[in-house]
């Protein structure tokens, strides 16, 4: 199974694609989607669209794993975000991808084992899992590979318990 992460941002949206089997992670390919933060929204928000496009064809991903949003105390920071992820969850849809959405909470709890972790802490258990001598940069493709990693533990323990069920 080929999971692509995704940390959605109006400026750096990170990514990171794994190969899934088993209990094993392999490390395909991170990095970010950028837009210029002088361009206009739209032009931003076309910019992520359209990486994401590319992404989802060059990879053909089975899964896309990407962050809910989560309350911010800027509002216009989060409505941004929130407009991000719009768009990537409909570059998603419309390539037939499968959509989970997850807390950064439950990212940790999946990563770390500690829900209350440290960003820090999150990206030292990337580098460990995924058995690479560094910790990916920027922190938005590290974080964009937590979430993969979160989403292969979730989706086969989701599997797991339909099958016990």
């Amino acid at each position: 199974m080929i999971i692509l992460g995704v940390d959605p941002g109006t400026v750096i949206t990170g990514y990171g694609l794994l190969e899934h089997s088993g209990n094993k992670f392999k490390l395909l390919e991170y990095g970010t989607i950028c837009s210029m933060k002088t361009d206009e929204g739209a032009v931003r928000l076309n910019q992520i669209y359209t990486g994401m496009i590319n992404l989802i064809e060059k990879f053909k991903p089975d899964h896309i794993a990407i962050e809910e949003l989560f309350f911010n105390k800027n509002v216009k920071t989060a409505l941004e975000v929130g407009q991000a992820r719009g768009v990537l969850m409909l570059a998603a849809y419309q390539k037939g991808v499968q959509i989970h959405e997850y807390t950064p909470l439950q990212v940790k709890q999946a990563v770390v084992g500690y829900g209350r972790a440290e960003k820090k802490q999150v990206q030292f258990m990337v580098k460990a899992i995924l058995n690479i001598p560094e910790i990916p940069r920027p922190d938005d493709a590290a974080d964009a590979l937590a979430l993969a990693i979160c989403h292969g533990h979730s989706f086969y323990s989701q599997l797991a318990r339909r099958d016990f069920l």
